[in-house]
């Protein structure tokens, strides 16, 4: 009979964890949907437009890898459960992808002097439905268009922060 050592909770979350980071991490999860919103971002186009492409694009990575990687699937699941570190940099990040785009918009007048830190936080709360995987991947099970509903979501915040005529 072999002695089996007693590991503690928080060392087995601990491990779990580093493991499915590291996962996370190589099957380039991340860094690729970050890269993807960064080319909106740079692309050519108004900030709105280059907006609710952005939008889009989110929306579009996370129907690819719902559909073809369960995978990353449940590690997204696990991650966002644990209230994982990567998670909320990933989260922030994107923040700040929007801001950029915002502050762009701004100095052009395309949009009003806002706050672009905090209009792309209050962006992010109010575009959830279509940047979140799990809830991207429920929105599918109930078979909503979301390519129009995300486009007229972009659409009626924009509209708060364009300037009147």
């Amino acid at each position: 009979m072999t002695a089996q050592i007693r590991t503690k909770p928080d060392d087995t979350r601990a491990r779990i964890m580093d493991t499915a980071e590291a996962l996370f991490r190589r099957l380039g999860y991340l860094g690729e949907l970050e890269d993807r919103a960064w080319a909106v971002a740079r692309s050519r186009g108004s900030a709105a437009e280059r907006l609710e492409r952005l939008v889009l694009e989110i929306l579009a990575y996370h129907k690819e890898n719902n559909l073809t990687d369960q995978r990353v699937n449940d590690i997204v699941l696990a991650a966002i459960e644990l209230s994982w570190g990567a998670i909320r940099a990933h989260k922030e990040h994107m923040r700040m992808v929007f801001e950029a785009v915002l502050r762009e918009g701004i100095e052009r007048g395309e949009f009003e002097r806002v706050d672009p830190r905090e209009t792309s936080r209050l962006m992010m709360i109010s575009l959830v439905n279509f940047c979140h995987p799990v809830l991207v991947a429920q929105y599918l099970q109930d078979q909503g268009d979301l390519e129009a509903d995300a486009r007229a979501t972009i659409r009626f915040l924009l509209r708060a922060i364009t300037p009147k005529s």
